[in-house]
């Protein structure tokens, strides 16, 4: 199972990772995925779409189940992963390549909550 230590993670098993431009990037981890199975459908939040910290902002569909994505922090959604609503199989395929959205935090200081490679590593194990 692989876990960059170059990612922030949620206990929700969301990555993240801060752009160059100060835009955040999100997807779903390895472990989500594995757990999921083949990805056969995602609806990714809106652009524009308020995003509240913990609060359901979209789907991930599988041909196991269906799972909530649930929003890493407070922001504003700037843009979608056009490339993963045609091919959501993507993120089976390459799960930290495979961002499903982008946003605008609306409080850049609201990453306490973010677990580090470590961390999520131990989050999963129990």
């Amino acid at each position: 199972m692989k876990i960059p230590n170059t990612l922030y993670y949620t206990a929700e098993h969301l990555w993240v990772s801060q752009t160059t431009t100060g835009e955040w990037s999100a997807g779903i981890t390895d472990y989500a995925q594995d757990l999921l199975g083949d990805i056969v459908f995602i609806q990714p939040p809106n652009v524009d779409d308020i995003l509240v910290n913990g609060a359901p902002c979209g789907v991930v569909e599988s041909v196991k189940t269906g799972s909530d994505l649930h929003a890493p922090m407070n922001g504003i959604v700037t843009e979608i992963n056009n490339d993963l609503l045609n091919a959501p199989e993507g993120i089976n395929d390459k799960p930290y390549a495979a961002w499903i959205f982008k946003f605008k935090p609306t409080d850049t200081n609201d990453t306490k909550h973010f677990l580090t490679a470590d961390a999520y590593a131990d989050l999963i194990k129990t």
